[in-house]
């Protein structure tokens, strides 16, 4: 485990028993596929449209600083410079929804978007700030691991967590201690998502390898390839995270509207 993030360990004394293999964060949708791509869908567009509702709503230092939401709320976490505030612009399609620093670490901030009809709230995105950025002091890196630990272990209104990752890098010790701290909130239940970002930048047969690896180390989990550059992935990420806002009407089988212009 690297210095930088040791303490994730250190602050997991809620669970007392010794770490355990690990097991799967979620079924994966179609095994098979080599590229994590979806099937085609009628949906994809409605939630397209759905994510492009997002503004920005709040923002907090420190978890008590936040408010209580009622409705189902998704992070987005991951190391500096893996692409995490792209990623959100490009689900969205607003250029500048997530604040991308030209000093990564800098963002030291936990900001919140609500989705929705005007006037109307259904879900929230949690923008947490990267992690892993060796110009950040070693206090602030410590502060911050305590503030972000407490968020996805304590949150209620968390729902789903997305972790975006770069392929190159494959998932680093920083990332495996994040999974170690959420692992029994998704045993429990709750939703977990890696994309794989910059797809653009590998070639097909190296986007297979990845997946496999990163398969591998979430045990089996949730894995897809994503592109701010190319587009790839936004459509079927963005269809996922809509059904993770709305399950009962995923049970239902109701089909999400696109909102008015």
């Amino acid at each position: 485990m690297t210095g930088d993030f040791v303490r994730w360990r250190e602050t997991r004394q809620f669970y007392n028993a010794a770490p355990t293999p690990p097991a799967p964060f979620m079924t994966v949708s179609d095994p098979a596929q080599s590229v994590g791509t979806f099937p085609p869908t009628a949906d994809a567009k409605s939630a397209m449209g759905w994510m492009h509702t997002a503004r920005f709503l709040t923002t907090a230092a420190q978890l008590h600083q936040l408010p209580t939401v009622d409705f189902p709320e998704i992070a987005f976490v991951g190391r500096s410079n893996a692409g995490k505030s792209s990623c959100i612009n490009t689900l969205t399609q607003q250029k500048q929804l997530a604040f991308a620093s030209k000093k990564p670490g800098r963002t030291q901030h936990i900001n919140l978007f609500s989705l929705g009809r005007q006037n109307t709230t259904d879900a929230v995105l949690a923008d947490l700030p990267g992690y892993g950025y060796a110009a950040v002091s070693r206090s602030d890196k410590m502060r911050w691991q305590q503030v972000m630990v407490n968020y996805l272990v304590h949150r209620e209104s968390l729902t789903g967590i997305v972790l975006l990752c770069d392929p190159r890098l494959g998932l680093t010790g920083l990332d495996e201690a994040l999974l170690e701290v959420v692992r029994p909130r998704v045993e429990d239940g709750l939703k977990f998502l890696v994309l794989l970002t910059k797809a653009d930048k590998l070639t097909r047969a190296e986007q297979t390898k990845a997946l496999s690896i990163a398969r591998l180390q979430t045990g089996g989990g949730e894995v897809r390839m994503f592109s701010a550059l190319k587009k790839q992935g936004v459509d079927e990420a963005a269809l996922l995270l809509w059904q993770w806002a709305h399950p009962q009407a995923e049970a239902g089988a109701v089909t999400p509207t696109a909102p008015a212009d």
